[in-house]
């Protein structure tokens, strides 16, 4: 039976605006080597790959050997020989049971999110852990999302290629079961009740009650219980210090986050938030009343109210080069402006017949060209 440790992954070859961190090694913590097995994992990474490669390299007592990813024993529901230690998962979350789970707030899905998906296709079936309910909770003011939740799985699909062609997907969980779980209760709640293999997470990843736990005490935790954590470095956004960021925020140490995402939007850099997100930033609208399309011999223009926009719109702002994606037709070339109350399209005239005006309200998909000045 394979049991896991602590990992550490490094990232390279990003590209021209992100770089990583330097390697954050395990040995500034201590981890003691899971008690159930006589092996250990460490994390190498082929650096001459533009998509790093995962050998877990296992370590025994009598032989050292090298297996790809592909080749990992994975248990259906546990690394951990101590079975009867664990309850059965619940019938009601057993869909996540025996996968890998990519640890954060998943706000924007952005590069670092998507990261954090790769490395664990790398070992396993690919989750990512979403908490629903968070803003509520925690007595947030409302704000629209990056992405919009009809489009999540649209973008997790999109990773596929990345993940060894399978798509991530999301699961949530209510923040307020799990708020007042001190950090051992929230890694028990992940083996016991989920059936989680393992878990992936970024270097500064926080936990439990007042984000009491840290990424040397996950890997602990995960190691009493029988999982594997695999601990990642930050994808860094280089072009940091050019950027007016908030150096009040200390968890702000120039990594990619969807704060930086929500900010690039506020400046309206779209070749920017593209670069973060890695994809072009999609902004849905609901259309409820088609007699705001009007024509010319030439052009169409369309309105909506910014109540019909679905996620986060960038910098109020004229655009150009922007494309409109209405169900499964063909991107149309448009221009968009964007003002305190409304958004504005108008593209070259488009045979819109095909499209069942009947239908109470219909969902548009604006990717965004650069700001005009």
């Amino acid at each position: 039976m394979l049991a896991c440790g602590g990992s550490r992954i490094s990232h390279q070859n990003l590209g021209s605006r992100f770089c990583s961190t330097g390697i954050f090694h395990l040995s500034s913590f201590t981890v003691k080597p899971p008690s159930s097995a006589a092996a250990t994992v460490a994390a190498i990474v082929d650096n001459n790959s533009h998509n790093p490669r995962f050998h877990p390299r296992f370590v025994s007592s009598s032989s050292l050997q090298s297996k790809s990813a592909g080749d990992i024993p994975f248990p259906p529901v546990s690394f951990s020989q101590r079975e009867d230690e664990h309850e059965k998962p619940s019938e009601a979350l057993s869909s996540v049971a025996g996968g890998i789970v990519a640890l954060g707030k998943f706000d924007a899905l952005h590069i670092g999110h998507r990261e954090l998906a790769i490395q664990a296709s790398k070992v396993g079936t690919p989750y990512l852990l979403s908490f629903v309910g968070m803003a509520e909770v925690l007595g947030w003011d409302p704000r629209p999302p990056v992405v919009a939740q009809c489009d999540r799985e649209r973008v997790l699909s999109s990773w596929a290629p990345y993940c060894g062609n399978v798509a991530p997907k999301e699961f949530q969980v209510q923040f307020m079961s799990v708020r007042h779980l001190s950090p051992r209760q929230f890694v028990e709640k992940l083996a016991r009740e989920l059936g989680v293999c393992g878990v992936v997470a970024g270097e500064n990843y926080r936990f439990g009650y007042k984000a009491a736990g840290d990424a040397s005490e996950l890997v602990r935790l995960c190691d009493e219980f029988g999982m594997g954590a695999y601990i990642i470095n930050s994808v860094m956004d280089r072009h940091q210090d050019a950027r007016n960021m908030n150096r009040l925020d200390l968890k702000d140490r120039g990594q990619v986050s969807s704060t930086r995402v929500r900010q690039a939007l506020a400046e309206g850099d779209m070749k920017y938030v593209s670069e973060l997100l890695g994809r072009p930033h999609r902004l849905l609208l609901t259309i409820k009343d088609w007699e705001s399309l009007t024509s010319t011999s030439s052009t169409q223009r369309m309105s909506a109210p910014r109540s019909s926009l679905l996620n986060l719109p960038p910098k109020d702002g004229f655009y150009e080069n922007c494309s409109l994606l209405f169900g499964e037709q063909n991107a149309v070339t448009c221009r968009v402006s964007i003002d305190t109350s409304h958004i504005h399209l108008e593209m070259d005239r488009v045979d819109f017949c095909d499209n069942d005006y009947s239908q109470k309200s219909q969902v548009l998909g604006i990717e965004f060209g650069e700001l005009k000045s």
